[in-house]
């Protein structure tokens, strides 16, 4: 079984002036057997370098990293069961690909020559580049050669895959594909996976979990929907979706959110949620704002069209409160995605609906979620209890 522990790790670098670096702090995550895990994160939130620590790449400053019960801290990469994917590729040029491919076996198994050309045959054709094993990385395709990087880390049957960023380095449309291959691989082969992005396009179509760092330190760690629909923070919040989360600096009186222009007011349920926190921050996604002819509700608001951008399937319409165009810096606007074939004209003055049932609310001091939206499941749940 390859059940894969981190339990507190932490990684200080030591600087030149011999002041120290929090990399990643007190991270504790358990990967279960077969799961695909991304790590997901801003750059320099530590992700890389707790891969490295997994994969031996990077000494560990305290904690514990398990892999099926035993503990990995002292041992060499050579001697962890592990095969990394880097987002180099990292290809022996003068090498062939079968040469590329068959390296490992040879330098670390006592695999005979027949066994080791059946292995890399049988890998090259399940990533389906059996007919490019006698060429070298400079006449592959950058997708070719992220074929073989992969390759070469099946042949090496290992009990964890580590994945840094591997499509980091093709186009759209080629990432896009390569996503469905390493997913169809990976359930294929059934190998435990920790795959680091910045992409949250990848984080939450590749990921049975995610796991979001920021800073050094863990945020959450979930389903694909749970953080869409459930973050633990204000952080989580922004960093997955796209277009992000709108928020909304507000204070609580008496039952309403007084914002910049706006007030919101709030049920006795959400308003419980509350408690004492005066200094919140509203969160709804731009999907969950919806355009209406009219201001029928008391969470309908007048706004003026700053800018749109047609995206085909859909428009992202940038907003203001008021009936004229804001001076406001552009954080300050907030998003509504509607239809694409919906024709919203930049400067017009439109009704924004801000449904309650759909917003979030945050801590503005800490960022905690001290209030999520309302989700179907949530519903039923409450009728069934009823």
């Amino acid at each position: 079984m390859a059940e894969l522990t981190l339990d507190a790790v932490t990684k200080v670098f030591q600087e030149g002036d011999g002041s120290e670096v929090v990399a990643v702090d007190d991270v504790n995550i358990d990967i279960g057997d077969g799961e695909f895990l991304v790590l997901v994160g801003p750059s320099g939130c530590g992700k890389s370098t707790t891969l490295r620590m997994i994969a031996g790449l990077e000494t560990i400053s305290s904690g514990e990293i398990r892999l099926g019960g035993s503990r990995l801290n002292e041992k060499q990469p050579a001697e962890r069961d592990i095969a990394m994917v880097f987002q180099s590729y990292a290809l022996y040029p003068h090498m062939t690909v079968r040469q590329n491919m068959s390296f490992g076996l040879e330098e670390s198994t006592d695999l005979d020559d027949d066994t080791i050309r059946e292995t890399v045959t049988d890998a090259a054709t399940t990533m389906g580049i059996e007919n490019l094993l006698d060429r070298k990385p400079g006449e592959l395709s950058g997708g070719q050669q992220q074929r073989v990087a992969l390759g070469r880390a099946i042949v090496r049957d290992p009990e964890v895959f580590l994945m840094d960023e591997p499509l980091s380095n093709l186009d759209a449309k080629l990432r896009a594909g390569m996503r469905t291959e390493i997913q169809r691989l990976q359930e294929d082969l059934d190998v435990t996976t920790v795959y680091v992005t910045h992409d949250q396009t990848e984080a939450m179509t590749m990921g049975d979990r995610i796991a979001v760092l920021d800073d050094g330190e863990l945020m959450q760690v979930g389903s694909p929907l749970e953080l869409y629909h459930r973050p633990a923070n204000q952080f989580v919040a922004g960093f997955i979706g796209d277009p992000s989360m709108n928020f909304f600096d507000v204070s609580h009186e008496g039952g309403t959110l007084v914002g910049d222009g706006f007030e919101y007011p709030l049920s006795s349920d959400v308003a419980s949620d509350l408690g004492e926190t005066t200094d919140c921050v509203l969160g709804v996604r731009p999907e969950d704002v919806s355009l209406v002819e009219s201001a029928t509700d008391a969470h309908d608001f007048r706004t003026t069209v700053e800018v749109v951008e047609p995206m085909g399937n859909e428009n992202n319409v940038y907003l203001s409160f008021g009936d004229e165009p804001s001076d406001e810096e552009p954080d300050q606007r907030f998003v509504a995605t509607v239809g694409g074939l919906r024709r919203v004209e930049r400067d017009s003055t439109v009704v924004a609906r801000i449904p309650e049932d759909s917003v979030h609310l945050f801590d503005a001091a800490t960022g905690d979620a001290l209030h999520n939206r309302v989700l179907e499941e949530d519903v039923e749940t409450q009728a069934t209890i009823n």
